[in-house]
């Protein structure tokens, strides 16, 4: 996803508060500070091996693990869900060196950050929170044992193992207890995993999904259990380039068709009003096999907005999505309107992450299926002071 590409502009606000430097927070058509240069660079093949690469990768400035997904009660009722983890590296690699002695327990390079949600289709109610901590003092990090991943944020925790993720966040309304199991292998997006998002090479990053997960688990939805099943899909980011300066944002689309195949496109969104040709997609077939899809590969055509009651932010709301080379037709459409994130206790940023339905064609045939949308940008750029 391309998320992860200002998620330093994310993290201003934070960072600030927590360490006392804005360096992070300058704006995007500034000139590099000079130690931006020694963060870790992505410029070609990424050589991504699991369950390896499932962990942290300290050294790249951002980095982010994913999950969201649609699910459903014994009784037919809707859910949709989303569970993010973030991770930052405050200084380049090597800063560590010219810490003031006596060491301190509480220092560190790394912050995490998590992001979860619950949106209540047939409810109609949409519920989120938001933790954060310093990755010292077993407050948060991302440990691998073997063949077992574990990220954790407080009392949240994602459990990456050979045939299962395991996931447990809560918030004041509502909590999930879900494991997830891999029904294809990992799709590496770009060439390989190495995913460009501008005309550099270095504007790129390190990105891999697991496109259909079988859900089973637990939520609560104020103080009620709910037994669930469903479909999920997750991401796992990692780079240090931010977006290129003339972007304001991006629309991300994942979908997953009754069919058994998937659909992952992102559109970076310029601020004249048009869309970088960098943008790309993945079409992954029923057996997990993915294809390459570039800019000009697909078009997308908002047929609807939404705008929020709490930002005032004007949301695209409903979509035509045709891509040629595979044959599909579809409309995408949010299961529920009022699916905004409001974070102004970790990032400070408002964005809109929704469970989403998928009517159409596919060669013809006709096709439904679910997913989940991600709209950046839309409350202010990303590159605006926060």
């Amino acid at each position: 996803m391309q998320r992860l590409f200002f998620l330093s502009a994310l993290l201003c606000g934070t960072i600030i508060l927590l360490i006392g430097s804005s360096g992070l927070c300058e704006p995007r058509d500034s000139p590099p500070r000079p130690e931006e240069a020694a963060y870790f660079p992505i410029t070609g093949p990424c050589r991504l091996e699991f369950p390896r690469d499932h962990a942290a990768h300290p050294g790249y400035r951002t980095e982010w693990w994913y999950y969201t997904g649609n699910l459903r009660s014994e009784a037919g009722a809707r859910y949709g869900f989303q569970l993010t983890f973030f991770r930052t590296q405050i200084s380049p690699p090597g800063a560590e060196a010219t810490w003031p002695q006596p060491a301190s327990p509480w220092r560190t390079q790394q912050l995490y950050l998590a992001h979860a949600a619950l949106s209540d289709i047939e409810g109609k109610q949409f519920f989120h929170a938001e933790q954060l901590a310093r990755g010292a003092l077993d407050m948060a990090g991302v440990h691998q044992d073997g063949t077992l991943t574990e990220i954790l944020l407080r009392n949240w925790s994602a459990r990456l193992e050979p045939d299962t993720h395991r996931l447990a966040a809560d918030g004041d309304d509502f909590a999930l207890e879900l494991t997830l199991r891999p029904k294809k292998p990992a799709v590496l997006h770009g060439a390989s995993g190495y995913s460009r998002k501008g005309s550099t090479p270095e504007r790129a990053s390190c990105y891999y999904s697991f496109t259909r997960l079988e859900a089973a688990g637990t939520l609560t939805v104020q103080g009620k259990p709910v037994p669930v099943r469903g479909q999920s899909w997750m991401d796992h980011e990692f780079s240090s380039a931010p977006l290129e300066p003339d972007l304001a944002g991006w629309d991300w689309f994942s979908l997953q068709f009754a069919n058994q195949t998937e659909l992952m496109i992102y559109l970076l969104r310029q601020k004249d009003g048009g869309v970088s040709p960098a943008s790309s997609g993945t079409f992954v077939d029923a057996s997990g096999k993915a294809t390459y899809l570039p800019a000009d590969a697909f078009r997308v055509e908002v047929l609807d907005q939404w705008q929020s009651p709490h930002s005032k932010a004007r949301y695209p709301s409903r979509w035509r999505l045709r891509v040629g080379i595979v044959d599909l037709d579809l409309t995408v459409t949010p299961q529920l309107a009022g699916q905004e994130m409001r974070t102004p206790e970790t990032t400070g940023v408002t964005y809109w992450e929704g469970s989403v339905s998928v009517s159409g064609t596919s060669r013809g045939a006709p096709l439904t299926g679910v997913g989940y949308v991600e709209l950046t940008g839309y409350e202010k750029p990303f590159d605006a002071p926060l």
